[in-house]
């Protein structure tokens, strides 16, 4: 890592590219413009920083996202003025939903047109301040590399998330006094990272008398860093605790591990809404209680005392009422937790986990994730269990875009590591997974990046192929391909009525053609029996891959907790979908 050790004289522009080399930045995703001509001219000046060309800024922030997310590192994004920032905002709410660091540095017009509308002048600092954590202007030089710094600072501590710093363009001119990182400012932002002893030990309390307990974790344990996740995988092993997760939680415990009961929520595992829904103790470890976890919230586990550990203050009791908040560092408090645990005797209701055991694998043999097969047409389920029998043990990173085949590769793919699993939670941003994934491989890039995607999820980012392309990122686009807004789809036939009110596109490209137009290769397969060849052969191509598999056009994605039902009030894949009315349609 580079260092500035002493106060030197510099432009604005200089400032920026010193300030990243400080910060040990390595890749930059960006789009040029006039407002940020400046610090480019410095980008090109220097070789210790890469930078992505990108071919939409929402791509840059995706890619960013997949960076951060595969990594633990902030993801570093530059754009310019007015479209160039407002381009990012979708990229930035994104990753405030779903705790993803990002910096984000936007150009702004020169300090003395602002307020006049000047061309490409648009209120960043206002547009963004709902979805970022932070943001600045600066109009002052010499206070430019401190607030870059305390940027970086802000993205990574405490729960992580988004910033932005807006750049006027005569400021990038100016020259100023650089400040190193070590003399920045940054103690006014010192969220608290231990959790309160005394909460602790009645955590420790109840988990010696639980009868029914479990451990619902979501991404704020693969946030805290490895070591947290390898404590949560200590802690419950060493209790005989069952685990379920959160979509953003995924490989936080292993889904190999013995205690794991997969994903919850709307389409999650019936075993996993089961035993949330008739627990007597659950302990929320860094989940945030999203409204696609807990269905009818004066439904959700109603017997059960609830214990949240966050770092975020704001998280706790917004949405269910906790009986024991602990507010710290999901690793700092997991490590409290098992070392009072342990020197109280490492004791636990045997009985009664025993009991809680036999029910759950009761819960387990129906077997929720069952569907009916096909000898000609590929099913979506079988697909990615094809994908996920050839893939597994490879060096392998998934990103997904949003909608059913999102909840089907969160169903039937296993992560037994965190920081392999990029993915949009919260907001739920079609057209992420694409740029995502090519972030992921420009971190990785000796690694197998699949992005499995929906055909009209993809379209929305797809001209971000031409970034991997150019960029010689390999990564593999699994289409699973049903000529249907999947997702919207299934709700209308759920909810209403089964018009079908502009859920289909009738003018879909040529997948494999659209690939050999951005220069790399497409695959296209049709029939179950091609299946496993053509993933080997999407695997073993050296380059950036277009698959096209086209899959059962009308299958719904199950099981399923309808809108406004209970965890313990599921459709599961024997029942009948059309017995289903719209009495919940408005939490769609």
């Amino acid at each position: 890592m580079s260092q500035q050790t002493n106060a030197a004289q510099m432009t604005g522009a200089k400032m920026v590219v010193q300030a990243l080399k400080d910060q040990g930045v390595e890749v930059v995703f960006g789009y040029p413009g006039g407002a940020v001509l400046p610090i480019y001219d410095e980008l090109f000046q220097q070789n210790e920083i890469r930078h992505i060309l990108v071919r939409h800024e929402q791509g840059a922030t995706h890619m960013a996202e997949g960076y951060a997310r595969s990594t633990g590192k902030p993801g570093v994004v530059l754009v310019t003025s007015g479209p160039g920032a407002t381009n990012a905002v979708t990229g930035l709410t994104d990753a405030l939903m779903d705790s993803i660091p990002l910096v984000v540095i936007s150009g702004q017009v020169p300090t003395f047109l602002i307020g006049t509308d000047g061309f490409q002048e648009a209120d960043t600092v206002g547009i963004t301040r709902p979805c970022t954590k932070n943001n600045w202007l600066v109009k002052d030089p010499d206070n430019l590399a401190e607030t870059i710094h305390q940027a970086f600072h802000v993205a990574t501590t405490g729960r992580p998330g988004p910033v932005l710093v807006d750049i006027p363009k005569d400021v990038q001119f100016a020259d100023g006094t650089y400040t190193p990182p070590q003399k920045a400012k940054v103690d006014h932002y010192q969220p608290r990272v231990k959790g309160d002893i005394a909460a602790i030990t009645a955590l420790v309390e109840l988990i010696e008398q639980a009868e029914r307990p479990v451990f619902y974790t979501g991404g704020g344990v693969i946030n805290s860093g490895p070591a947290a996740c390898q404590l949560l995988c200590e802690l419950a092993d060493s209790t005989g605790f069952p685990v379920t997760s959160t979509l953003m939680g995924l490989g936080a415990y292993p889904a190999s591990g013995k205690n794991w009961l997969g994903m919850l929520g709307m389409h999650g595992l019936y075993e996993a809404n089961m035993a949330m829904h008739d627990c007597d103790l659950m302990i929320n470890v860094g989940a945030r209680f999203d409204d696609r976890i807990t269905g009818r919230v004066n439904a959700f586990s109603p017997h059960s005392t609830k214990a949240h550990i966050d770092i975020d203050p704001s998280s706790v009791n917004k949405v269910i009422r906790v009986d024991l908040p602990i507010i710290g560092d999901v690793g700092h408090v997991l490590e409290d937790l098992l070392r009072i645990w342990k020197s109280r005797g490492r004791k636990t209701n045997k009985e009664g986990l025993a009991k809680w055991r036999s029910q759950i694998e009761e819960w387990k043999a129906v077997n929720c994730l069952a569907y009916k097969g096909s000898d000609s047409i590929i099913k979506p389920q079988y697909a990615m269990q094809r994908l996920e029998a050839l893939t597994k043990g490879r060096d392998r990173y998934i990103t997904t875009e949003v909608g059913q085949h999102q909840m089907w590769a969160a169903q039937f793919l296993h992560f037994d590591a965190p920081n392999r699993w990029m993915t949009s939670g919260g907001l739920g941003t079609m057209g992420y997974g694409l740029p995502a994934s090519i972030g992921v491989q420009v971190a990785h890039p000796d690694a197998l990046v699949i992005n499995v995607a929906g055909e009209a999820s993809w379209l929305m980012n797809m001209q971000e192929m031409g970034t991997a392309v150019q960029f010689r990122a390999p990564v593999k686009q699994f289409i699973l391909n049903n000529e249907r807004l999947g997702m919207v789809r299934q709700w209308q036939q759920l909810l209403h009525g089964e018009r079908y009110s502009h859920s289909w596109s009738e003018s879909l490209p040529d997948f494999v053609k659209l690939a050999e137009a951005f220069g790399c290769k497409g695959i296209k397969v049709d029939h179950p029996d091609q299946l496993d060849d053509a993933i080997m052969e999407m695997i073993n191509y050296d380059g950036p891959v277009i698959f096209d598999c086209l899959v059962e056009k009308h299958e719904n994605c199950l099981p399923m907790i309808p809108s406004g039902n209970a965890h313990n009030d599921m459709l599961l894949p024997s029942d009948d979908v059309r017995a289903i009315t719209g009495a919940g349609a408005a939490l769609v």
